[in-house]
């Protein structure tokens, strides 16, 4: 049975014995729930080709399917993650031509001649629809390359404002008042020590190593865990200071006072959240209107599909109507039983192939490979619905 989570799309001979169907069956599948809904979907006379044409593409097509399918996936999955997983901004861009895909696949929709003309070969055109695919997919993929480099270095960049002071930046924390200026000898050290440990700070710093300047300790800031200390020392000594801070577990912080080198990181920030914001923009643009045109190209797809199907199987002439059917999930079991009922007639003429009538063994043996894992007596292809 079909997903209950998707639309069904469904081919069959247009004859005398399917005269009047639509009319016959879309009260039947409204009796099994109000919520269904069902439409004509029709399917254009393509130009056939080989029998050999035929078999090369139904085993071709299945793959482009699922490539296809990924791809809108793919799209639908970046703007969720750019709205934030918000199903009611998300509903406002998963659209085709401005319109909702159910609209577009339910309400009139026709094959577009304008791009890909019907009296050109099913190969040529099946060519056509994954050079437009791929190149959909190169696109969004540079996008958010490009997008995610950018916003990760914002990341990183706005990670180093949080955090305690014992890792966090210390730009916006200290001030030129702070530190030895312009000193060939003296240098000023930042050291966050654990709050726990203060008292062994104040005790020790002037005798962690020779050439501390006494009493030059001076409190700069503090948090829950950590407070920041400013101390004088000889620069000869700056290492050993350092080592032996880390052995007392103190954190000496890797900090040079520059003024240019602080409006540079500021600059910097400003830059990038300007530029992530840009980007942002230019995604969400891109990836809407690659949606609209990768659900119209899966659709064409899907037709396709259906059309090599119904003549592997039917044989000519190639003249096949299509129904669209959205269940109501609820009751979607009911209604694929109705469609079997519906077309139950067909279940002789399904063991046909170009070339005339076979058994049904020699038509599984033949054919089983190019056919849907589930043989209906009808032809079926299903476009998944977008989960909001």
């Amino acid at each position: 049975m079909p997903s209950d989570q998707a639309t069904w799309l469904i081919a069959y001979p247009q004859d005398g014995d399917s005269e009047g169907l639509f009319e016959e069956i879309a009260p039947k599948l409204g009796q099994q729930s109000k919520a269904n809904v069902v439409a004509t979907f029709p399917i254009p006379s393509f130009k056939t080709g080989t029998l050999d044409g035929l078999i090369s593409l139904s085993e071709d097509l299945p793959k482009q399917d699922n490539f296809f399918t990924a791809t809108v996936a793919k799209n639908v999955d970046t703007l969720r993650n750019l709205l934030n997983n918000d199903p009611s901004k998300l509903s406002q861009h998963v659209l085709v031509n401005e319109q909702p895909v159910d609209t577009y696949i339910l309400k009139g929709w026709k094959w577009n001649e304008g791009r890909y003309g019907v009296q050109r070969g099913l190969r040529e055109i099946v060519d056509t629809l994954n050079k437009e695919m791929t190149s959909i997919d190169a696109a969004m993929k540079a996008k958010l390359t490009n997008y995610n480099l950018v916003k990760g270095s914002l990341v990183q960049m706005q990670r180093k404002k949080t955090g305690n002071l014992s890792v966090r930046s210390l730009a916006d924390v200290v001030s030129k008042e702070h530190f030895v200026q312009d000193s060939e000898y003296l240098e000023t050290v930042l050291v966050a020590v654990p709050k726990s440990q203060v008292k062994d700070w104040n005790a020790k710093y002037e005798r962690l190593t020779s050439m501390v300047v006494p009493r030059s300790s001076t409190s700069i800031a503090s948090d829950e865990d950590y407070t920041l200390f400013g101390a004088v020392i000889f620069r000869r000594v700056h290492d050993e200071f350092v080592q032996k801070c880390r052995e007392n577990k103190f954190i000496v912080r890797d900090f040079v006072y520059s003024e240019e080198e602080l409006a540079k990181q500021q600059q910097d920030l400003e830059t990038a959240d300007t530029t992530e914001k840009e980007l942002w923009t230019e995604l969400l643009r891109v990836s809407r209107t690659n949606f609209s045109e990768s659900i119209q190209i899966l659709v064409h797809l899907k037709v396709i599909r259906l059309f090599v199907e119904s003549v592997l199987r039917y044989g000519l002439p190639a003249n096949y109507s299509g129904l669209v059917v959205k269940p109501d999930s609820r009751s979607a079991k009911r209604t694929f039983g109705a469609l079997q009922t519906q077309f139950a007639y067909l279940r002789p003429r399904s063991n046909r192939a170009k070339g005339g009538k076979v058994s049904n063994e020699e038509f599984a043996g033949e054919y089983q490979t190019l056919m849907e894992q589930e043989f209906f007596d009808f032809v079926l292809c299903e476009v998944g619905w977008i989960l909001y």
